[in-house]
């Protein structure tokens, strides 16, 4: 493990770990199925259930599955960006982010690895955005999930080694494991404390205790 003052930079993951999930339900579970059910002239909840089965088909394994335009395309429901915007106000912060953020700020570059697409993260970083110094999306940029390849073409962008750079995130397997391949210093965040991980946190507050010791 490098010593923390050798950290330069702290990078976090988005949904999950910044933002509730309550933006992206907004967008996949009401705003898509809704604009559905007006095209087909069906009511809500068979649309719905119909578009869950789409979505279904496809699987989070694949890039289709996080691309809104390839959702609104295959659907025929024009294009997402009003829709977006109207669920925009539905973006919603953990309490402690802010603060954290401001905190870490001073002392590291932060930078945000996410694997939600740009169009996402323009809604997603409404109001933090000014904090990151870069802002990474592994479907847009990469064509590619949050893999270890995605976490060293990120070291390599920014001219820093793995071991200069802390992970945050809540998905075990992209925010833990794959950058703890390259040699990152991972933290995975478990809200609900439900894992038996040694390097968990329970917030972001907690970040900053371990950067700190």
């Amino acid at each position: 493990m490098a010593k923390q003052n050798d950290i330069k930079i702290v990078s976090f993951d988005v949904e999950g770990t910044l933002v509730t999930p309550a933006f992206s339900y907004a967008v996949w579970f009401e705003a898509i199925p809704e604009h559905y059910a007006e095209k087909n002239g069906i009511d809500f909840e068979l649309a719905r259930k119909t578009v869950e089965a789409e979505y279904g088909k496809v699987g989070d394994q694949r890039l289709e599955w996080y691309d809104v335009r390839y959702w609104f395309d295959t659907l025929g429901l024009g294009i997402p960006d009003p829709v977006m915007e109207k669920c925009s106000s539905r973006v919603c912060y953990y309490p402690e982010v802010k603060e954290v953020l401001a905190s870490l700020s001073g002392r590291y570059k932060l930078v945000v690895a996410s694997g939600s697409t740009r169009d996402f993260l323009s809604h997603l970083l409404q109001d933090i955005e000014p904090y990151f110094t870069r802002i990474f999306s592994s479907l847009t940029d990469y064509k590619q999930l949050k893999t270890s390849e995605f976490y060293l073409k990120m070291c390599q962008t920014m001219g820093v080694k793995p071991g200069q750079v802390v992970h945050v995130g809540d998905n075990w397997q992209f925010d833990f494991v794959a950058p703890r391949e390259v040699g990152i210093q991972a933290f995975y965040l478990d809200r609900k404390r439900q894992t038996k991980c040694r390097r968990y946190l329970t917030n972001l507050v907690e970040l900053t205790d371990q950067l700190t010791d």
